[in-house]
């Protein structure tokens, strides 16, 4: 079986399914993301970023494979839900709201806002909603404005030791492009222009081949548990954006030097003992704080599958084929759930599940069909590529 053919399966036929059965409240609007392991809602909360994350979805489905009533149907009861109770009296977004939209959580969390402004951004494409837009170009200036501060008055550093965090730069190189269609020209060019230098210079260490998740405002390292973290998901992700914007201004200069950062993140992430990529790491071999920084995630493999098919089609280059197959043979027999159908989010080191649900405050309806749904078109290029040859 073509590898395009397992991935459009995978998500037409058990993911999208799955959520669509499970995940969506009729009565208030939006979507529960706890779900057991088969589909039961074990909590109605509802996390604003994964509402966002779920109208960006559903609506890009629409925009970009096919025109279905009901996928947008779905999309616009998470955006409706969104719109009315999903910002304070300032514009920004809660992070987690009751399943009735009174909210719980403050807006500390920027990401509520940048997976906000994708939602918005991609549904205005999809119904032609001004108004959305408009949400969207407001909530992305919303961004920009907290950037250097992202948790505002929320912020319980005391400032002594001055970080700046990669996740930012890195999701706003994916974010400006989602928004491509409602912001000026010149605005989307300096963003990337900017993502690309934080991302490649700072970020990106020369001497180490690693992705640090935390450096000083300077740019220089900092040695504290903080200042060593190495977040290989983060680092894979990140790379499969930077290779489309490489892609997009036909520099293969910046390919290549991604491609690279992947090859070198998958060698220093990957578990010879277990097989898989670990969580987090320490950048000097030290113990990290996190006590799940070995468990392997679903995201993690999922966007590493992502990168590599980009970067193979980009390069055909073996190595990184090598590590595609590698990474692909350990996630699709490790997070699928043939019988309840969906996937595992979290194994422990020897890839046994750590906890069966399917949604809860951290996984939703995002990383698993957005990555099925680009392994589907990459490799419908790849394998058209060598049709042709």
């Amino acid at each position: 079986m073509k590898y395009s053919t397992i991935y459009k399966s995978a998500l037409l036929d058990d993911v999208l399914p799955f959520w669509g059965k499970y995940s969506l409240d009729n009565e208030n609007g939006g979507y529960f993301t706890c779900l057991d392991q088969k589909g039961k809602v074990y909590d109605t909360d509802k996390f604003v970023w994964l509402q966002g994350r779920q109208v960006w979805l559903y609506s890009m489905l629409y925009n970009e494979l096919e025109k279905k009533d009901y996928w947008l149907d779905v999309a616009r009861s998470g955006m409706k839900f969104l719109r009315k109770y999903g910002r304070d009296d300032q514009g920004n977004f809660y992070f987690s709201l009751t399943s009735d939209g009174r909210p719980l959580v403050q807006p500390y969390n920027i990401f509520s806002d940048c997976f906000a402004a994708m939602a918005f951004a991609q549904y205005a494409k999809a119904a032609d909603d001004a108004y959305a837009a408009d949400i969207a170009k407001m909530t992305y200036r919303n961004i920009l404005d907290r950037r250097t501060a992202p948790k505002g008055i929320y912020e319980k550093s005391t400032g002594t030791r001055a970080l700046k965090n990669f996740a930012l730069p890195m999701i706003l190189s994916n974010l400006v492009l989602e928004l491509e269609h409602v912001l000026p020209s010149e605005q989307v060019e300096s963003t990337l222009d900017h993502c690309v230098e934080e991302v490649m210079e700072v970020f990106l260490r020369k001497e180490s081949g690693l992705i640090y998740e935390n450096v000083d405002k300077d740019g220089t390292l900092n040695d504290s548990f903080d200042g060593r973290l190495i977040n290989p998901g983060h680092g894979l992700e990140a790379m499969w954006f930077i290779a489309d914007i490489g892609t997009r201004r036909n520099d293969d200069k910046l390919i290549q030097k991604a491609k690279n950062t992947v090859l070198r993140l998958l060698d220093y992430g990957w578990d010879d003992t277990y097989g898989g990529i670990f969580y987090f790491m320490d950048a000097k071999g030290y113990p990290p704080q996190q006590l799940e920084h070995d468990q392997k995630l679903w995201w993690v493999h999922l966007e590493a599958l992502v990168a590599l098919a980009k970067m193979y089609e980009l390069t055909e280059c073996p190595k990184i084929w090598d590590w595609y197959d590698r990474v692909h043979q350990y996630t699709w027999t490790h997070f699928p759930d043939p019988v309840h159908g969906e996937w595992y989010g979290y194994l422990n080191r020897q890839g046994h599940p750590h906890l069966t649900l399917k949604g809860g405050k951290w996984k939703g309806c995002f990383h698993v069909p957005r990555a099925l749904y680009q392994c589907w078109k990459t490799f419908e290029k790849i394998e058209n590529k060598k049709t042709v040859q």
